[in-house]
């Protein structure tokens, strides 16, 4: 996404800065006061996929949220951090130059799995991990063939510079974009389907997204969940698709104390669906804690 070209107009662009933290030229978003909040949105997605939620718990939280390496407006120096590991720990070191402490990390997907390793990396200004809400949480591996195939399918597309270019040309974006949120169990206002054709359209965002998905390797995380010592909350929508509730349920299992919750009738983008209800969650977790 182009900076100049894409921004503006973007949800709260006014609260967007620019931080340079190597490898990358990252993209924040700041707005509130109080305990700091880290948000990291999901695979494919941007910080766009918290325009609703903010509002609602920056009245008592001062939240930043960032575009992953390689996606939205965040630009990527090195592709070969764009795997679980590189990232989290590149996103340690974002917040231990701009001085952020996280009291809680809210992650979707796998921004959940981020957020479950920085767990390890970071801690909040009492110097004890940060809490940590998973939306959705990506924690699963492929079974079978798929454990080898889908990997090795996203490194091929990954590698080729015309992957992205390809993808881009296909077809109207705003009916992709739709068939791809609806896949996962959500159904999103024309408003947030037009973001995320704006998203699939860009094609260094489809690279990074790719070269993100051709990385990742979820399986170190999984035989250290049973060490995380941050409280964790598992939110789960029951209608998704893409990761089904029973992935948060076992790793909720794993990890020692986490509790679930279930929103009905909701899907892989909950918290785009329904904001409102997602920060009531949060906030009465939080409030026990």
């Amino acid at each position: 996404m182009d900076w100049a070209r894409d921004l503006p107009g973007w949800p709260r662009c006014e609260t967007s800065r620019r931080v340079i933290c190597g490898p990358h030229r990252w993209h924040v978003q700041e707005q509130g006061d109080g305990p700091l909040m880290l948000l990291l949105h999901g695979a494919g997605a941007s910080t766009h996929s918290w325009r609703d939620l903010v509002p609602l718990l920056a009245g008592d939280w001062r939240t930043v949220a960032i575009d992953l390496p390689g996606q939205g407006f965040t630009q990527a120096g090195n592709r070969s951090r764009l795997g679980l590991d590189g990232m989290s720990e590149d996103i340690a070191t974002l917040c231990q130059t701009e001085g952020w402490s996280p009291t809680v990390i809210v992650g979707h997907s796998a921004g959940a799995a981020i957020a479950l390793s920085l767990s390890h990396r970071l801690t909040d200004p009492k110097g004890k991990p940060p809490r940590i809400v998973g939306l959705n949480a990506a924690l699963g591996r492929f079974e079978g063939i798929a454990g080898w195939l889908f990997p090795l399918l996203a490194r091929v597309l990954a590698a080729n510079p015309l992957t992205a270019y390809v993808f881009t040309l296909g077809g109207d974006p705003t009916v992709r974009a739709r068939r791809l949120i609806e896949g996962t169990g959500s159904h999103l206002s024309p408003e947030g389907i037009a973001l995320y054709a704006r998203l699939i359209r860009d094609r260094a965002h489809v690279d990074g997204t790719l070269a993100m998905m051709s990385r990742w390797d979820v399986d170190p995380l999984l035989a250290t969940l049973g060490e995380i010592e941050a409280p964790c909350l598992f939110i789960t929508g029951a209608n998704d698709k893409a990761v089904p509730p029973e992935v948060s349920r076992k790793a909720a299992g794993r990890v020692p104390g986490a509790e679930v919750m279930n929103l009905p009738d909701l899907g892989h983008l909950a918290h785009e669906e329904d904001p409102e209800g997602v920060a009531a969650l949060i906030r009465t977790w939080l409030a026990g804690r």
